[in-house]
């Protein structure tokens, strides 16, 4: 699942030992929840970047966002365990739930910090992780974020910013299940091991390339 890195081992050993911890069914009760959005016009937004450990920080320091949640989203699953998600046969992928104050931040913003998280042209997960559930996706919730994401990949794909095509894809927003508490805010919790996660699956290095600091 995980190779063509130095730290490939290392990403696969901390993964499965988060796992270890609970499944996504640990929080059944939270899967129909709908955990903000609606409540003071606040919205929400999903996107899938690969390990969804390293999509909530970059979301988290956006001002005007209220709240991440990370879990699976794709074609419907009932209470996929974290096993399930894994064998890349669900059809789900990792993916953060975004709320957020339309006032503060824009749709259109949140995907610029979404493509400035990933890389777009890969095809088969992101960086070190592989399979469809390590896939990038926009899922949007509504006609509005459709033609907003549509748009923006075009943007980007015409930006020549990248010499392979636009993998992404853009997909209408099914459901999400939220994945179990090990896994939520990851990246507080363990800092040095989200860190050395961070760096060791290639995605550190690459973003600093493409984008800079």
């Amino acid at each position: 699942m995980l190779h063509g890195f130095r730290y490939s081992v290392l990403a696969a050993v901390l993964c499965l030992a988060v796992a270890a911890g609970g499944t996504a069914a640990d929080a059944s009760a939270a899967d129909a929840e709908e955990r903000g959005g609606g409540e003071a016009g606040y919205l929400e937004a999903t996107f899938a970047g690969g390990c969804f450990w390293c999509m909530q920080p970059p979301f988290d320091r956006t001002d005007g966002v209220v709240e991440t949640v990370v879990g699976y989203s794709g074609p419907d699953r009932k209470r996929p365990t974290y096993k399930d998600v894994w064998s890349g046969k669900t059809g789900l992928a990792e993916a953060v739930r975004v709320v957020y104050d339309p006032k503060k931040v824009s749709y259109e913003e949140l995907l610029d910090v979404f493509w400035r998280n990933i890389d777009p042209t890969q095809e088969d997960g992101q960086f070190a992780d592989r399979g469809k559930h390590y896939r990038t996706a926009i899922f949007y919730h509504d006609e509005s974020q459709r033609k907003s994401a549509v748009r923006s990949r075009k943007n980007l794909e015409r930006s020549g910013k990248f010499s392979k095509p636009v993998a992404t894809s853009v997909e209408q927003y099914m459901n999400f299940h939220v994945a179990n508490e090990n896994h939520q805010d990851y990246y507080k919790k363990n800092p040095r091991r989200y860190q050395a996660y961070y760096e060791g699956s290639g995605r550190g290095a690459y973003l600093r390339r493409t984008w800079g600091k």
